[in-house]
């Protein structure tokens, strides 16, 4: 027996861009289905640092950017739903720092000072003086400038857990590989099948990271095309007691290193290390990325013992639109074709324009609302994604 559901419109992958979007269409009027293989969130999204970015690493080669543009307002779009007054209440969810840092060794060259002083970044970066530096950087040790960015970093399994709540009874979870499309002339997708349940919807929207890929080929659209770009993520676990959410500026355009730090319930503190660091890290062993974050901290935070700290690597992939020389995107991308919809945020902070687009799409379409909110079977319902700190050291 065939169990039929329909919806509106069916969003395939759980993550913050997925659950963000389910969010906003059922705001809007339309009924919609979330469909998760694992668990919400499990992949880029609870791998990321939760950094709400406003573009201040993408200049600093000492000008604004496209990708520093396209970024600005995302702070201040997500403040407003931490706050519970913005387009989505994401009070539930759990500020780890109301403030990113950017850090220097040594002093910043004149061209550097003047730039953040300027009206290009004003309200981006400023001088963190007096009250405003964080703990970690009081220390007499510390020789380099600091300054204080506008981006707030998030506790991302917090933030799931806010967007899920406002989706009881509209997420399912489902094997994807267990499914396929029933496709109409010329191909067009109108149903997804899992077994023993059939969902017809007017759209499917794809949001599924780097399960896109299997989703564009089972729905036999020729494209977008996708493209990974690797990183090996360092993770150090220590009882240092101040957290540190900071870039460290390098010689070039991306930071030598970027810092957040994440809780464990113990007492302890996970530091998670990005940037540069985790970029050419994708060509060495765990080992060997170990033993290069250990001398990149020692040369950057000197004054800081991690002797008795434990260490392990967390290899993730960041998934997007193909671009030429894989370049990185600079905003939200949404493909549309005919009845399916394919979108990456390329950042986790463009997630509501993602969703933005979507709608936009939508009315473009003339898709309007006319399914009710169908009823999920509580078997199929999909869990959140357990925080990996904890587990993610052997």
């Amino acid at each position: 027996m065939t169990e039929t559901l329909r919806t509106d419109v069916v969003i395939i992958g759980g993550g913050i861009a997925g659950l963000w979007l389910l969010t906003r269409l059922r705001q809007a009027g339309f009924s919609g289905l979330l469909v998760e293989a694992e668990a919400l969130g499990c992949a880029q999204s609870v791998c990321s640092q939760g950094i709400i970015h406003g573009g201040a690493k993408y200049a600093l080669q000492g000008s604004v950017t496209q990708a520093a543009n396209a970024i600005a307002d995302m702070p201040s779009v997500w403040r407003a739903c931490l706050a519970g007054n913005g387009e989505i209440d994401l009070s539930a969810g759990r500020i780890l720092s109301e403030h990113h840092y950017l850090w220097s060794t040594g002093k910043l060259g004149s061209r550097m000072v003047a730039f953040f002083a300027s009206k290009a970044v004003r309200g981006r970066v400023q001088p963190a003086e007096g009250d405003a530096i964080p703990p970690a950087f009081r220390d007499p040790g510390f020789k380099g400038m600091l300054y204080q960015l506008d981006e707030v970093v998030l506790d991302v399994p917090s933030v799931l857990g806010a967007l899920a709540a406002h989706n009881e009874g509209c997420m399912m979870q489902a094997r994807t590989e267990t499914g396929h499309f029933e496709l109409s002339a010329p191909g067009r997708p109108v149903a997804l099948c899992y077994e023993g349940l059939r969902i017809e919807a007017e759209r499917f929207v794809f949001t599924a990271g780097a399960g896109n890929a299997a989703l564009i080929e089972a729905a036999q659209l020729r494209k977008p095309a996708m493209q990974l770009r690797p990183l090996n993520m360092v993770m150090v676990r220590h009882q240092h007691p101040h957290p540190i959410y900071a870039h460290c500026l390098g010689a070039g355009s991306k930071p030598r290193m970027t810092i957040t730090s994440h809780p464990l319930p113990n007492g302890q503190w996970v530091w998670y290390l990005g940037g540069e660091l985790a970029e050419t890290g994708v060509e060495r062993t765990d080992e060997a990325q170990i033993r290069q974050a250990q001398k990149e901290l020692r040369a950057v935070l000197p004054w800081i013992d991690l002797r008795e700290a434990d260490w392990a690597c967390l290899r993730i992939n960041r998934a997007e639109p193909a671009t030429s020389a894989k370049a990185r995107p600079d905003t939200a991308y949404l493909y549309a074709k005919e009845h399916v919809l394919v979108g990456w945020p390329t950042k986790l902070a463009l997630s509501p324009n993602l969703a933005s687009e979507v709608l936009a799409q939508l009315g473009q379409q003339g898709v309007t609302p006319c399914q009710p909110q169908p009823e999920i079977p509580t078997a199929r319902r999909v869990p959140i994604a357990a925080n990996f700190w904890a587990g993610g050291f052997a």
